[in-house]
């Protein structure tokens, strides 16, 4: 398993050079890295000195780059979904319908970048992988489909199971299924098509949740928009669980205007590329693994005093909106929503209290 690193930040910020640089540096302490750019215009290539695609492009010794060309890979995907269809319908109806002719729907590349990541990491080649995406919400969404897909399909199973509709036809599901489908379909057919899936998903949950898999970094610069910018990503990030390890300032320090801004992250002055060259860039950048042992978890979990302990930076409760449903609670902040699944020993208990208390929202149950 690769330890899978990304960076946000408002856009112009520098974030694909920060990712360049930590490729740069942790391919030279001789680690395996991937770049993974989901930017597809010139602008990566020309930083890097060479021509990128669609396949892995070796760089230098130990650094691989790809450059994520959505079309490329949703014409990979309907083929692989196209030969699933031969292999168990006896009468295919997407036989006519070509890769080459589907456009990208919006979103829909975040979904190819995920998959494809998630393949890199299974290949077992790379020790690193660098996930330079859009840079905000975009990469946030992404990360964050694991958790969100994973909750569709628990939540909607679960509702359909339980309707008139689903008693009703169940026992003619899965003789209707062995008739259509060249295969053996015995059990739960709910369960079925789901097994695989939600423990892949769950894999994705657990790997955006764990600092020692998944890191970002926040990338500003000293403008108070930028900074800004960064600290609501910083409280999105939260929301899916990923950890964010310190603060990255191109182009100079935050100033005494922005010093507390993102306490307790540590943040680092970057020189500029263009002027003072990649190793200077490269000799700026904090050790990784030390950054992950040291970052603020997302979620903190104590039963015996009954708590809950999520970390929203930037967010107060004004912006805060919870609701819970069964064994989980839902939280809204900003533009985004989380599902906490509660541990069994919470899981019949209510919500009986919220507070802020440095920088995390803390749910009491009764």
């Amino acid at each position: 398993m690769a330890k899978i690193l990304t960076f946000l930040g408002k856009g112009g910020c520098g974030s694909t050079t920060m990712a360049i640089a930590t490729a740069k540096q942790l391919a030279g302490s001789g680690q395996r890295v991937l770049l993974m750019i989901q930017d597809v215009t010139p602008g990566p290539a020309i930083l890097l000195g060479q021509t990128l695609s669609a396949e892995p492009t070796v760089i230098s010794s130990n650094l691989t780059a790809v450059q994520m060309h959505s079309a490329t890979q949703l014409e990979a995907s309907w083929q692989t979904l196209k030969d699933l269809e031969r292999q168990y319908l006896r009468t295919p109806f997407l036989k006519d319908v070509y890769g080459q002719e589907l456009g990208v729907l919006p979103g829909m590349d975040q979904a190819l970048s995920l998959n494809a990541l998630r393949e890199y990491d299974a290949s077992g080649q790379y020790d690193v992988i660098i996930y330079d995406g859009t840079g905000g919400m975009g990469t946030l969404r992404m990360f964050g489909l694991p958790e969100i897909l994973d909750w569709y399909v628990r939540r909607f199973r679960n509702v359909l199971q339980q309707s008139d509709l689903w008693r009703s036809l169940s026992p003619f599901i899965q003789p209707v299924s062995a008739a259509v489908l060249s295969t053996d379909w015995s059990g739960d057919i709910l369960d079925r098509p789901t097994g695989e899936m939600r423990s892949m998903l769950e894999q994705g949950r657990d790997a955006v949740s764990n600092p020692n898999r998944t890191l970002a970094f926040l990338v500003t610069t000293p403008a108070a928009d930028a900074v800004a910018t960064a600290r609501y990503l910083w409280g999105s990030a939260q929301q899916i669980g990923l950890t964010v390890g310190g603060v990255l300032v191109n182009h100079g320090d935050l100033g005494s205007e922005h010093e507390g801004a993102f306490a307790p992250l540590p943040h680092f002055a970057i020189p500029s590329q263009h002027n003072h060259g990649w190793e200077a860039v490269i000799q700026a950048l904090p050790d990784v693994d030390q950054i992950a042992a040291q970052a603020n978890p997302a979620t903190v979990i104590d039963l015996p005093s009954k708590t809950v302990k999520l970390f929203l930076p930037s967010f107060d409760k004004t912006q805060v909106k919870l609701t819970q449903y069964g064994p989980e609670v839902t939280v809204e902040a900003g533009d985004q929503r989380r599902n906490l699944m509660l541990p069994p020993a919470l899981a019949g208990k209510s919500v009986a209290g919220a507070k802020f208390q440095d920088q995390y929202l803390v749910l009491t149950f009764g």
